[in-house]
């Protein structure tokens, strides 16, 4: 009974509590009905015009809050439309990116919102720092509205501000290249790719390099019907352990150049093999001069088999391109320039001591033996510049073996521990990789190419090569890989790996 009692008690304490509040608000209320009714009587309002003027008075000052609302939403409106946006056009299958500059309306703006963008391919995105991005890959070609709104920071201004903006979307440039197939009566006629790979099978449980290479015609090429103008040779001598590697870019002006390629490449492969077939004494030179570089008549015996085996065979390669037009019966008429060619080969071994090099090079391309652990490129040669823009020298010019110090300027020797590829390549993949003489000495420039090589082109959904141990798979990776995508870069293509 007594819990009873404080409940009761309780209860009636807060039903007072509440009579009280209730009673506070009535007598405040009529306060200010009271002085509200005082002021209107002090400005002589007539009892009978009081509530009239009061809603005439609320319907004025409604209309004036109102108003300015919507010069604020008017204003905002305005200000967003004079930024002047412009989205610049996209690309077909290229990745599209573009920053929405607010100017001063940057703390203005709460928040954008890009209106059924998935149509487009696009989506916006907000910074850490609350700037706007437009990022995709555009779902079609075409012109289209892109539509924006924003919602202003000030609370007053309910209403978004929709503004649509003109975009267009291009075709892809690499869309617009047919692939036009040669005319099969062409001599000296070749398939538009090639691909090799070659493996070397480990010796006393050692693991061996492999060789990897691919050639393809080129988008100018095939955009005219034109056939493969470029060619390489690998070879790996089981018996003897020495690699060779050739590649050879024909003149694009001379009719025939594809024959001098295959023939200049084939030439050195197969003579070198024979030099290289139980060469004791060249392989003694090797190992002497190793363990003594600063011995200088050691320097001169190993200098001499390099000019007889290297030197000597691309002297050779030289003779049997000039011979084409005489041996080449079927074309009737052509001259040595028909078979202009460049030419870049080399021949390597691994010792106990590391790996000899040896190389010749005539003509543009590159050719470079790169470490990654150690973070050098070592170019072997000098790509051979022209009177003019995009011209070259050629294997097929007598000079090339006539000139002071032939052998110095062509031929290159290396004793390395170990190099993670070495890499031989015409210009078609050498111009798009490099953007110049100072790229092609730049270790890094040439990390980055090893790179795209591992990974591909993501965004042109071309895949890398597997350089470790793909087998048979990395050549048709390699060739796959050949045909990326660089602007103003569409000449045949072709590549060697020891790797």
């Amino acid at each position: 009974m007594g819990n009873n009692t404080d409940m009761g008690r309780n209860k009636g304490k807060k039903g007072r509590h509440n009579n009280n509040s209730n009673n506070i608000q009535a007598v405040r209320t009529n306060d200010v009905e009271h002085i509200i009714g005082n002021i209107l009587a002090e400005v002589g309002v007539p009892e009978n015009e009081k509530m009239k003027f009061i809603k005439s008075i609320a319907k004025k000052l409604w209309d004036i809050y109102t108003d300015e609302k919507m010069e604020k939403q008017k204003n905002f409106g305005l200000a967003i439309r004079d930024l002047n946006i412009v989205v610049p056009n996209g690309t077909d299958k290229e990745a599209f990116s573009c920053a929405i500059d607010l100017k001063d309306m940057a703390g203005k703006v709460k928040d954008i919102g890009l209106i059924e963008g998935e149509q487009t391919g696009l989506s916006l995105t907000r910074g850490e720092d609350g700037s706007y991005t437009l990022s995709g890959k555009p779902a079609a070609t075409g012109d289209f509205m892109l539509r924006l709104q924003f919602t202003a920071m000030d609370d007053d201004i309910h209403t978004p501000v929709e503004i649509e903006l003109p975009w267009a979307v291009n075709h892809n440039p690499r869309d617009l290249w047919k692939e036009v197939d040669c005319d099969p009566s062409l001599p000296f006629l070749r398939p538009d790719t090639a691909a090799e790979y070659v493996k070397a099978e480990a010796q006393d449980g050692s693991p061996r390099k492999d060789i990897v290479a691919a050639s393809r015609r080129g988008r100018s090429h095939a955009q005219e019907g034109k056939p493969r103008d470029d060619d390489f040779s690998v070879k790996y001598c089981l018996g003897s352990g020495w690699y060779i590697l050739a590649v050879a870019d024909g003149a694009g002006s001379a009719k025939y150049s594809r024959r001098g390629a295959q023939v200049a490449c084939d030439t050195v492969t197969s003579r070198c093999m024979e030099l290289l077939a139980d060469n004791e004494e060249f392989e003694k030179a090797i190992a002497g001069y190793a363990a003594d570089r600063e011995d200088k008549e050691k320097q001169t015996t190993l200098t001499r088999y390099v000019y007889d085996i290297v030197f000597r065979t691309a002297h050779e390669a030289h003779r049997a391109v000039c011979a084409l037009p005489e041996t080449e019966k079927k074309v009737e008429g052509a001259t040595v320039r028909d078979f202009s060619t460049t030419l870049m080969f080399a021949v390597c071994k691994q010792f106990g001591f590391g790996w000899f090099i040896a190389s010749f090079w005539v003509g543009d391309g590159a050719m470079c033996l790169y470490d990654e652990n150690a973070k050098t490129a070592k170019l072997l040669g000098t790509p051979d510049e022209g009177e003019f823009s995009g011209q070259t020298r050629f294997l097929t010019m007598k000079e090339i073996f006539r000139e002071d110090d032939a052998y110095g300027k062509r031929v290159r020797m290396a004793i390395v521990p170990d190099f993670t590829a070495l890499m031989l390549m015409t210009d078609g993949v050498s111009d798009a990789m490099f953007q110049s003489e100072k790229d092609l000495n730049d270790p890094e420039k040439w990390a980055e190419m090893y790179d795209k090589l591992r990974q591909g082109f993501p965004d042109d959904e071309i895949g890398g090569v597997d350089l470790t141990d793909a087998g048979e798979q990395a050549k048709d990776q390699l060739l796959g890989w050949l045909n990326f995508w660089s602007r103003g870069n569409h000449d045949d293509r072709t590549i060697a790996i020891l790797y």
